[in-house]
């Protein structure tokens, strides 16, 4: 009979309006998500004239389709030759970003959990206070040390900036809290030193935070153009979204190589996105229930 009413309950008229406007409204966020990559995928194969006269509309047409983009963006032209030249930019500023402030955030989060002392919890307020402050009211302030230091136009003056991220030191935080302190305990009693136990003992422990935190800080990175825009002046130290931003001009674009190599601009973040989708999940799920 309790059987007959909780099933009666799962298929009642408003649970299954309710399912049906939740798949619905989750349906429209995922193609507002999805649209703008596959309209600019679909447009990358185009011909200029083809762009202008359809835009962005999302039809596969094989008889206008066109491979002279791509072929144009690798062609060893002039434009082909900045392209990559950006392209090895912002390759070399994110691979050290993301390198330099995973390892930075990673020890702060450990040394602001696997130890305990009295201003453990007053200083993760500061780092967390920071999340608060806007980059805009940050951003002359760092502009003006960046030019004490003798680091404009150069790759270390846009990434010493961003090496310490709150958001980062919060989430490896949340992360480490939900390891067992016992081991830690174990590895001292048997002598290890701290250096072993963090960097041998916990750091592999804590891979799925590692990749969560890697993509999402090499996404950031990768499409940043507001400090780095600020800092590199020359067009040689330009990355990507500067160097294809300089590329639109009033006098006449070639939009259908622009939409072909930002779409070609997109594919480090995706390969790294698949080949660490497990860990990303894993991270991200672990991190929001433990601490």
């Amino acid at each position: 009979m309790e059987n007959t009413k909780v099933r009666n309950l799962s298929h009642s008229p408003r649970r299954i309006i309710g399912s049906i406007f939740g798949t619905g409204f989750f349906a429209a966020l995922c193609a507002i998500i999805v649209f703008p990559v596959l309209a600019g995928l679909l447009a990358s194969f185009r011909p200029g004239t083809e762009l202008i006269r359809r835009g962005l509309a999302l039809d596969f047409n094989p008889k206008t389709m066109t491979l002279a983009n791509y072929a144009y963006l690798f062609g060893g032209n002039a434009d082909s030759k900045k392209y990559f030249m950006w392209y090895r930019n912002s390759l070399v500023i994110t691979i050290v970003s993301v390198v330099v402030t995973l390892l930075i955030c990673y020890f702060v989060a450990y040394g602001l959990t696997m130890y305990d002392y009295k201003l453990k919890n007053f200083l993760f307020t500061l780092v967390l206070a920071t999340m608060m402050v806007p980059f805009e009211i940050l951003m002359l302030p760092m502009y003006k040390e960046i030019i004490k230091l003798g680091l404009i136009d150069t790759y270390t003056g846009v990434i010493i900036t961003g090496v310490v991220n709150a958001s980062t030191v919060f989430f490896f935080r949340q992360y480490l809290s939900g390891l067992p302190k016992e081991l830690l305990s174990a590895a001292r009693i048997d002598g290890a030193n701290e250096y072993y136990i963090s960097v041998k003992i916990i750091l592999p422990l804590a891979k799925p935070a590692f990749a969560s935190m890697g993509i999402l800080s090499a996404m950031g990175t990768w499409n940043a153009i507001l400090w780095p825009l600020l800092v590199l002046k020359g067009a040689e130290k330009f990355t990507l979204p500067i160097g294809l931003n300089t590329l639109l001009t009033p006098y006449g674009n070639n939009y259908d190589v622009l939409i072909a190599g930002s779409m070609f601009g997109i594919l480090p973040i995706f390969i790294i996105f698949l080949l660490f989708q497990k860990y990303i999940i894993d991270g991200m799920t672990a991190g929001a229930v433990k601490g």
